[in-house]
């Protein structure tokens, strides 16, 4: 089909088809152009692509612009590990202008990978134009956002500690932070602060990052908790919370092995680490505020930092005139609350004592920057130790020796108490994988004080779900300032001038950039702007004449995806076509994550440019996991690529996957999934391909061809009525974003469609004389699947193709070209008939529900049965059952159908107490309910719970109400019978097989071996046949008193001992027998 559309322009001619209708713009989130396309993002590039086809067959103008994703750090690490490199100084000394290039190219590469993979996907974009966000034009627009900020002085340059990555020499910004949390065991420890001036007493510390004791400068408490005083064998005192004392750490992770690792031990209580040391004594209780202001000893105070006159390395000049050192600043404070109100520190986890270092920890920093304390911040761009910090310089933090030799250290020194592994999230280098520190750097921000501008538009939207609304506000109430820098090579080159008078200078264009340069723009004018060549312009600020030079860092890669809504539509070029496709009516990425990433830049920089939002509905998908539940991944081998899964399960199975999933629940994807959609995917080509088989025999077309309402059978009329409930369903469905609402509603169309409206019309088809009957049956099924195919289209495009072409152009002179340049359908209440859908779903549920009843029974199908009685309360649809008797007496090969006035005709209800919902809610009057329930007449409380939905019981001189959910009622059989119950209709089949009914089952067994014969001669479904061999005894008997059923069912015209030329031969085993038979054609009944 790809050639097809190809071949034949059809995509351009959808285009060219729709110029100047109503305009429908849809804004691409774009995809990481780094490798292939995984399944993941299958899913959410299919959900773009239905909602584009089907704008497209409702008439209306699109853009159909790709987006690729392509500077950032995760084209470094894939370049990183091309060659061979391991930290940020192999790639500077490789050359910057190399390496740029180099990511240049592989994001080149895999557009081009991803671009054929979206086609085989049947992504329908405009492929020639595709936008890149290292484009000069993406590039310059979010100059030109970042030059509107400046000239409002809201980017600063600050100091502050933050998430950072050793292995790739940069920090990373709070919505970035969480893609990275993996759980991992960390040595965490118990320690020690001697009070000073009080003998052999302590402050017991908590941590599971010993590092980080290297820097510690106070400790926190909270002022309105109890703490203990506890003595330990030795005499040594301790002070602790109260509450943590007996506090069983982890206990739920550990006793559902949720969020926890194999072969990590249940953690011990801080009285159990005691008792292992001999014992304890509590001697008082104190509050937490009584603690203030205590000096203590730190366990690192011998190092040269702690010493350092206002810290180290960053000096604060105004502490270090005080002399102020982290040594003379060790006391205990009270740090108070977060900034929602929350105590920061809190009883549980940990000891209610909390070791803060300010240049080691955010909350710490900020705690310490309020209250005057230095900052001791430990690490280099690598994560390593500096100098100063003794004989810890050089080694790595994040490395388990070195907390090894911490631990060893503080144990020497009497330091340590207990040490233990402690499961718990960490965060890590989303896309390097390696372990974040904390560390004090200079990074340039966004000040976020205009959060309420972005507050407000986010009300303007739609989100789908709804609770995405709240989730983007909750992001919003509690971020903080943006960090737009990273310390890297390839990406937006941040157009950020500084100059020797402390003072910076942000360039909001390339034209201005030309104006201020006094030296290096020769060399950077042909290039792209980004990092080296951008690095040799130097400019003239302004204002002062001083000359200034861009700094080295490079940009948050969310500034380059938010800013798409202006620099795809030429925001700074052309602001009448902007203002033609502006705002998009929509966009949808995956949910998690993307609060705090795309959407919120897509939000902040719209609200900042225009005050508006940016698009109209967002709808946010869950994630793609694999069929166990677990996330995919490549180390853990259950990760699945694109080309693989297309390859082994088929595009359009893929794509019923994703669009029939509920997009808040994660897609668990797997082959086993696969296997039950393909199911269904054959059995809509089956309900085709029956049509097809005898539309060819007789020769029927369509063309010219209308449907007669007079003409119609009660069973067109279903399905004609169920065909336009179905297209109402899913035009709400595509206008609602919730085609998976639809394709639930499709897939009991089809089963209606399948298994009872072909299948209870086939003899329609099979008959000889084209009457108008047949003619009817042709024409009514031609019509619903020609809907039906163009109501799945935009999810299933090759498949539906597949069979339009067959269906359609095939058979109809002035069909459209492709079912992708058809019109959406359009419902026509006039053909829905609710009461007649009612009336045969209620027939159709007799049927199913004595098959139920059958199988329950162990009494197949082909064996008659005496007598089906129902119960139904409404007469009108009672009536139609009677009336139409005769299909339930063939589907479920009975002889007798029989109304019976009462439901307990034909079963009987047993009933219990539901003891634990009873428990749970009851508590202590559950064994007095209980024993009511059991001097209860259980047909009395059926029926009150269905009239009124309880039923009041006396108890202790009081009436309570029990709803169906204290009770567990089941239904049992009637002697005689086997029965069933659902929605209001109850049947029951008689079980007495007599001799006759015996024999003609017998019969339909030798018809089912018979068929299977033909099956495997390759007979044709309308082939005569003639039938040799011997067929005496039982069978024999049996088959001479039914010989003209059997005859007709197999389509026989002979039967004899010899058969000459015989096409195919079979022996089998039945009912103690042992028949060979042959057969052979006779003719067609188009012979």
């Amino acid at each position: 089909m790809l050639k097809f559309w190809e071949k034949n322009d059809i995509f351009q001619k959808r285009v060219k088809a729709n110029e100047g209708k109503p305009k429908w713009s849809f804004i691409d989130g774009p995809i990481t152009a780094n490798n292939p396309m995984g399944v993941h993002h299958a899913w959410g590039r299919s959900l773009k692509d239905i909602y584009n086809r089907y704008k497209a067959m409702t008439g209306h103008e699109l853009r159909y612009q790709n987006g690729f994703d392509c500077q950032g750090l995760w084209v470094e690490v894939e370049v990183e590990k091309e060659l061979g490199f391991k930290t940020k100084k192999e790639v500077e000394k490789h050359g910057i202008e190399t390496f740029v290039n180099l990511c240049k190219e592989r994001v080149r590469k895999y557009s081009g990978v991803q671009t054929e993979q979206s086609k085989r996907l049947g992504m329908w974009m405009d492929w020639d134009n595709s936008y890149f966000t290292m484009s000069d034009e993406n590039n310059y627009t979010i100059w030109a956002f970042l030059k509107k900020l400046f000239n409002e002085g809201k980017v600063y340059r600050g100091t502050d500690v933050v998430p950072w990555s050793g292995r790739s020499g940069t920090s990373y910004s709070q919505m970035e932070i969480v893609e990275g949390r993996k759980l991992v065991a960390h040595k965490s420890v118990f320690v020690r602060f001697p009070i000073k001036d009080r003998k052999d007493e302590y402050l017991l510390i908590w941590t599971t990052t010993p590092w980080t004791l290297s820097s510690n400068v106070v400790v926190g408490v909270n002022v309105n908790l109890d703490y203990v005083k506890l003595k330990a064998v030795d005499g040594s005192i301790y002070y602790f919370a109260e509450e943590n004392l007996e506090y069983k750490r982890l206990e739920k992770q550990f006793k559902e092995k949720k969020q926890w690792i194999d072969g990590v031990h249940k953690l011990k209580t801080i009285a159990q680490i005691f008792k292992e040391h001999g014992g304890y004594e509590i001697l008082e209780t104190i509050k937490g505020s009584e603690l203030v202001g205590l000096k203590y000893e730190g366990p690192f105070d011998d190092l040269e930092a702690q010493n350092e006159l206002g810290g180290f390395p960053v000096v604060n000049d105004e502490l270090k005139e005080k002399g102020a050192t982290a040594v003379d600043q060790h006391q205990v404070i009270n740090p108070g609350k977060d900034n929602i109100g929350n105590d920061i520190v809190v009883g549980g986890e940990g000891t209610g004592i909390v070791h803060m270092a300010p240049g080691c920890g955010d909350i710490d920093h900020r705690i310490g920057k309020k209250l005057g304390l230095v900052d001791l911040a430990p690490l280099n761009e690598e994560s390593k130790f500096i100098e100063k910090f003794g004989w810890l310089k050089g080694k790595t933090a994040t490395d388990p020796e070195t907390t090894d030799a911490i631990i060893t250290d503080l144990k020497e020194r009497r330091f340590l108490v207990h040490v233990e592994d402690y499961p718990h999230i960490y965060p890590h280098c989303w896309r390097s994988g390696d372990e974040l520190v904390f560390r004090l750097v200079d990074e340039w921000y966004i000040n976020m004080d205009w959060r309420n501008k972005i507050k407000k538009i986010v009300d303007e939207i739609k989100w789908i779900p709804e609770w995405g609304q709240d989730r983007e506000h909750e992001w919003l109430d509690n971020m903080g300032d943006w960090m737009i820098s990273k310390k890297r090579f390839w990406g937006l080159a941040l157009p950020i001038w500084t100059f020797e008078d402390g003072s910076h200078y942000v360039v909001g264009s390339k034209e201005e950039l030309k104006e201020l340069a006094v030296e290096g723009w020769d060399e950077f004018e042909g290039n792209s702007p980004h990092r080296p060549w951008i690095d040799k312009v130097k400019i003239k600020h302004p204002e002062s004449g001083l000359i200034g030079e861009r700094i080295v860092d490079v940009g948050n890669p969310w500034l380059d995806a938010g800013i798409v809504p202006f620099s795809t539509l030429e925001y700074t070029t052309d602001k009448e076509y902007w203002k033609e496709w502006f705002p998009g009516d929509f966009v949808t990425e995956c949910f998690p994550g993307q609060f705090r990433n795309w959407f919120y830049s897509l939000l902040a920089m719209s609200a900042e440019l225009e005050e508006t939002a940016p698009f109209k509905t967002l709808l946010g998908h869950a994630l793609v996991k694999d069929e166990t539940g677990r996330e995919m991944h490549k180390s853990w081998g259950n990760a699945i690529w694109f080309d693989d899964a297309a390859e082994k399960m088929g595009v359009d199975v893929m794509r019923w996957m994703y669009a029939s999933q509920n997009i808040e629940h994660n897609l668990l994807f797997g082959y086993g999934h696969a296997d039950e959609v393909r199911k269904k995917l054959i059995q809509l080509w089956n309900s085709y391909s029956f049509y097809a088989t005898y539309a060819a025999v007789d020769g029927f077309s369509p063309e010219g061809r209308s449907l007669n309402e007079s003409d119609l059978t009660i069973l067109d009329k279903w399905i004609i009525s169920k065909l336009n409930t179905l297209i109402n369903d899913a035009t709400v469905a595509y206008d609602e974003f919730r085609v998976d609402k639809f394709m639930r509603k499709f897939e009991k169309f089809l089963d209606d469609l399948s298994n009872w409206y072909i299948r209870r019309n086939r003899r329609r088809f099979w008959k000889t004389e084209d009457d108008d009957d047949k003619l009817t049956a042709y024409q009514t099924l031609y019509e619903v699947l020609f809907t039906t195919i163009r109501l799945l289209a935009p999810c299933l495009p090759f498949v539906t193709e597949d069979i339009f072409q067959n269906l359609v152009r095939n058979s109809v002179g002035n069909a459209p070209e492709s079912i992708h340049l058809c019109d959406f359908p359009v419902v026509d209440e006039s053909q829905i008939d609710e009461s007649l859908m009612n009336k045969v779903d209620a027939l159709r549920k007799v049927v199913e529900q004595s098959r139920s009843a059958r199988n329950k029974a162990n009494l197949k199908i082909r064996q008659p049965l005496g007598k089906l009685c129902y119960a139904v309360e409404d007469d009108e649809i009672a009536t139609f059952i009677e009336e139409n008797g005769k299909v339930i007496l063939e589907e479920l090969n009975v002889k007798e159908l029989e109304r019976v006035s009462e439901v307990t005709d034909l079963i009987q209800y047993e009933m219990k107490p539901n003891l634990p919902y009873l428990g749970e809610n009851f508590g202590d009057q559950m064994k007095d309910i209980r024993n009511a329930i059991s001097t209860m007449d259980v047909d009395q409380v059926v029926s009150s719970i269905k009239t009124d939905g309880s039923i009041s019981i006396p108890l202790n001189d009081e009436e309570l109400k029990l709803g169906k959910e204290a009770f567990l009622i089941t239904t049992v059989s009637h002697d005689g019978f086997t029965s069933e119950m659902d929605g209001g209709i109850a049947v029951g089949l008689t079980t007495e097989i007599t001799e006759e009914l015996r024999r003609e089952g017998m019969v339909r067994d030798l018809i089912r071996n018979v068929q299977i014969m033909r099956k495997n001669a390759n007979f044709a479904v309308e082939d005569r046949i003639k039938i040799g061999g011997l067929i005496d005894g039982k069978m024999g008997d049996a088959l001479n008193d039914y010989k003209d059923f059997f005859y007709n069912e197999t389509l026989t015209v002979e039967m004899k001992e010899d058969l000459e030329n015989s096409e195919h031969e079979s022996s089998f085993e039945i009912h103690g027998q042992t028949i060979t038979l042959n057969i052979t054609r006779a003719h067609t009944s188009k012979g």
